[in-house]
């Protein structure tokens, strides 16, 4: 016969596993799911407020910013507006893309610390590169250029308590004199400072293989960015498991090496932005 101290203590033990068991499962999901907001990009201006809403309809929990400038904001709402709108919708944003070329062209630092105070104030754990213009990555001097400004920004931004990640698109592998930007930003960026933001449909698109850099370069890749390439015309996107690219392996990899969030982003739509971006929702925990 089971004795009160034995039964107390055996239930104490399934309480404590009842409580981990959300952390476990979580764990074993491996990963948290949003959205890119530049996915709503021609919708975002004409009702911030509505497109939120609909985001978090759509089943998201998380979302990351593009957009932000100190004049305007996030679409006319301050970084505490739009923080409180999200809660409001029960959203939260790890991440955030930001421009600062004048930073990454010329050491100014106005853009730099504007994106850092937005990011704080979000609550955001990443501010992302997004984009090099093309008059900046002319040359192979360019190049390594940029990749010291990224250092630099990585350590101000890591002194300020976030962490700097670098967004690729298809360019970064195309040869400038013999170099390619994106094998300097992967051996010459300081790993302490810079993560990595993958976006997959690029690199297919630039004739990479996603599965093989996850792969070479673990712990690297921190955000990976979700989009399916249209079977019929690889130029546009498609929703996540109805297009070319077979993300099974790749999740499982990202999951593997490291990689803290998944971000839906989708740059062109054959059906209704809203259909399309719950669509995506599902079918990227379908993957999981």
């Amino acid at each position: 016969m089971m004795n009160r101290r034995v039964f107390l203590g055996q239930a104490g033990l399934m309480s404590a596993g009842m409580l981990l068991m959300p952390k476990l499962l979580s764990a074993k999901q491996g990963g948290k799911y949003g959205l890119q907001l530049f996915s709503l990009r021609e919708q975002l201006p004409k009702d911030v407020k509505g497109v939120i809403g609909k985001v978090a309809e759509a089943g998201y929990k998380q979302v990351e910013t593009f957009g932000y400038s100190k004049e305007h904001g996030f679409w006319g709402l301050s970084a505490p507006e739009f923080k409180k709108l999200l809660k409001t919708n029960g959203l939260v944003s790890p991440s955030g893309h930001y421009t600062f070329d004048s930073f990454l062209s010329s050491g100014q630092i106005g853009d730099l610390d504007d994106a850092i105070d937005a990011a704080n104030i979000l609550g955001q754990e990443y501010v992302v590169v997004p984009y090099i213009n093309p008059d900046m990555r002319k040359t192979a001097a360019d190049l390594k250029s940029i990749v010291n400004w990224i250092n630099i920004a990585g350590d101000r931004v890591q002194k300020a308590g976030l962490k700097l990640a670098y967004h690729n698109h298809n360019f970064e592998f195309d040869l400038v004199e013999g170099q390619r930007l994106y094998d300097l930003i992967l051996n010459g960026t300081n790993p302490e400072l810079v993560d990595l933001e993958m976006d997959v449909y690029w690199v297919v698109r630039a004739g990479q293989d996603p599965l093989k850099l996850i792969q070479d370069h673990p712990g690297r890749f921190k955000l990976l960015h979700v989009k399916d390439m249209d079977k019929s015309d690889p130029k546009l996107n498609t929703e996540v498991g109805t297009g070319s690219i077979d993300y099974k392996p790749i999740i499982a990899a990202a999951r593997n090496a490291g990689v803290k969030y998944y971000i839906i982003e989708q740059e062109n739509f054959k059906i209704d932005p809203y259909e399309s971006i719950t669509k995506n929702n599902k079918n990227l925990r379908g993957l999981f």
